[in-house]
């Protein structure tokens, strides 16, 4: 009896140092994954005892990059080259009812979003291929619309490429897109 329940605990002891072996944790991610949404901080707001009173129109998810003391465009994100808007995965957003961009009609639906970047505009680019790593297989042949947005020039540095919505009006809203000192807009109406 004695050296079955040594062997028992001698058996246990094993697996529990091979399962802690076996299960590293990969290191953090230089570009963590972020996600914003249109109504801002929309999951919160749906656990207030007030829920929220606007639909919710949007969800996007990208990873971001740091500036960490490189040049960022025309060097890092190169000019007129596809950009996967981020780091990582090519950045991806929802639209939970159909939208205008760019005078086109978006289906509701997920879709990848890709930019070409230069000194006077970024191109955003809405492509319906989903699941996705960087801008590597970028097919055009997929993309849904295409829309022209004007750099502006900021006073402030952002260290971390950021992504969020801003409210226009009740039927509009824009892809705010931030990364060094620069800033571009994207309309999405309803």
């Amino acid at each position: 009896m004695r050296s079955t329940l040594l062997l028992l605990a001698f058996v246990c002891m094993a697996m529990a140092v091979s399962a802690q072996n076996g299960s590293k944790l990969p290191p953090l991610d230089k570009s963590p994954m972020d996600m914003s949404y249109y109504p801002v901080n929309y999951p919160i707001l749906r656990i207030q005892p007030n829920k929220p009173t606007e639909p919710l129109i949007a969800r996007v998810i990208y990873s971001r990059p740091s500036k960490s003391g490189r040049k960022v465009f025309g060097e890092l994100v190169e000019d007129g080259k596809v950009w996967r808007l981020g780091a990582n995965e090519a950045t991806e957003i929802e639209f939970y009812r159909d939208v205008k961009i760019g005078g086109k009609t978006v289906k509701k639906g997920r879709y990848t979003l890709y930019a070409l970047e230069s000194a006077a505009k970024w191109t955003v680019i809405i492509n319906k291929d989903t699941d996705v790593w960087g801008a590597f297989k970028y097919d055009a042949g997929k993309d849904v619309a295409r829309i022209d947005c004007p750099v502006i020039k900021t006073p402030d540095i952002t260290e971390s490429f950021t992504m969020v919505f801003e409210k226009v009006t009740d039927k509009s809203i824009n892809l705010v897109m931030d990364w060094d000192d620069v800033q571009v807009k994207m309309p999405i109406s309803w």
